[in-house]
């Protein structure tokens, strides 16, 4: 299916690793103009000229999503580069879980911040050019943890929660300027932060993930390719019709719609 994503300008954050990487260069090869950005520079910049090499004009911006002034920033520079900005993808983010009582303020502020803060930045910097130029998307990483809680799921399940509530009033407060907003909630999927997850308990990574797989109805882990086709999906006009929706890629992990 053509997904008339030719041209459009996607602006990613969290885009040098896993699910970021996956949409990175799954809109690449629909022929978008994509913008990344991370915190790492080195990583950053070498997943940017692979990028090139596919014949994607690409911007890659060092920035922290969850710093005040970076997220901005970054889509200025998007808007600045390309003249337009069509998707934002709010991707930064992670997987802090752990016993309610063991979670410090700080561990709180930290997880708010990049989970809905830098939502909210990212956001409020592009809606005002997606006004202008008639229309947009924005789609946000969530969990599905979100959904259904879990005890020991603190301060994701919280943070999550959030993003998910932000999706659905800014979805209703937006349609009358054609801007979706959607999210896509993840199960377990393969990942960075998965393997050092399974090198702290000293598991091989590959036993890890069939391990992990035997939990879920599908019986394997996801790919982080599954889940840039659903974002790609989302960005297209494939999805018109759809704000204000979450769905789930979790390989049937979650006990909820």
């Amino acid at each position: 299916m053509d997904l008339a994503l030719r041209g459009k300008v996607v602006a990613i954050t969290g885009g040098s690793e896993g699910i970021g990487r996956a949409t990175a260069l799954r809109f690449a090869a629909e022929g978008a103009k994509v913008a990344i950005c991370a915190r790492r520079p080195e990583v950053l910049n070498a997943f940017a000229e692979e990028l090139k090499k596919t014949g994607c004009d690409v911007l890659a911006v060092v920035a922290d999503a969850a710093k005040p002034g970076d997220a901005e920033r970054f889509i200025d520079e998007t808007v600045k580069r390309f003249g337009r900005i069509d998707a934002v993808i709010n991707n930064a983010g992670g997987t802090g879980q752990s016993p309610f009582d063991t979670v410090d303020d700080k561990a709180w502020q930290s997880d708010i911040d990049i989970k809905v803060f830098a939502h909210i930045r990212t956001a409020r910097a592009a809606i005002p050019h997606m006004k202008k130029q008639g229309g947009g998307r924005i789609i946000s990483l969530n969990m599905v943890a979100a959904k259904t809680p879990f005890e020991g799921t603190f301060p994701t399940t919280i943070s999550r929660a959030a993003g998910l509530a932000l999706t659905k009033a800014l979805s209703k407060e937006l349609a009358a300027d054609n801007i979706l907003v959607n999210a896509v909630a993840v199960g377990k999927i393969k990942s960075k932060q998965q393997e050092r997850r399974a090198t702290r308990t000293g598991i091989p990574v590959e036993e890890h993930y069939a391990k992990t797989g035997k939990t879920i109805p599908l019986g394997r882990v996801g790919e982080a390719e599954e889940v840039a086709n659903v974002i790609a999906f989302l960005a297209s006009d494939a999805a018109s019709y759809v704000t204000g929706c979450c769905i789930n890629v979790d390989g049937g992990l979650a006990g909820v719609l």
